[in-house]
């Protein structure tokens, strides 16, 4: 069964070109460590809430919105193969460097799909 990397993080809405093209530029590294799919999503509607919300859980600033990203692979074991090669790989490590955003407020995990209705 497949696995699922999500993750939210923050980026200023001035870097939304430079970020596509971050993530366009990273795609064919996943894809070439097994990666099946890649999306990344642009927040447009992210409500603020009380207890919890998108934005409180990166820490948005002005000027940011949050963009929902994940990673499709085709299970667990090529995931954890592939992400310790990638962080192995000092051009993918470079690149990472190069984020238009902050990421060090990112939050991540991984998934085990529950239940795929298309």
């Amino acid at each position: 069964m497949s696995f699922i990397d999500g993750m939210i993080l923050p980026v200023p809405a001035a870097n939304k070109d430079a970020y596509r093209a971050h993530s366009e530029k990273s795609w064919p590294l996943f894809q070439k460590a097994g990666a099946l799919a890649m999306r990344e999503c642009w927040g447009e509607d992210l409500p603020e809430g009380q207890v919890t919300s998108m934005p409180m859980a990166v820490r948005l600033e002005p000027g940011e919105t949050v963009v929902f990203s994940w990673i499709e692979w085709p299970d667990r074991a090529t995931r954890d193969k592939a992400w310790a090669a990638l962080m192995a790989d000092e051009a993918f490590g470079a690149m990472m460097q190069q984020m238009p955003c902050d990421a060090r407020r990112m939050t991540w995990g991984g998934f085990a799909p529950l239940l795929d209705c298309h």
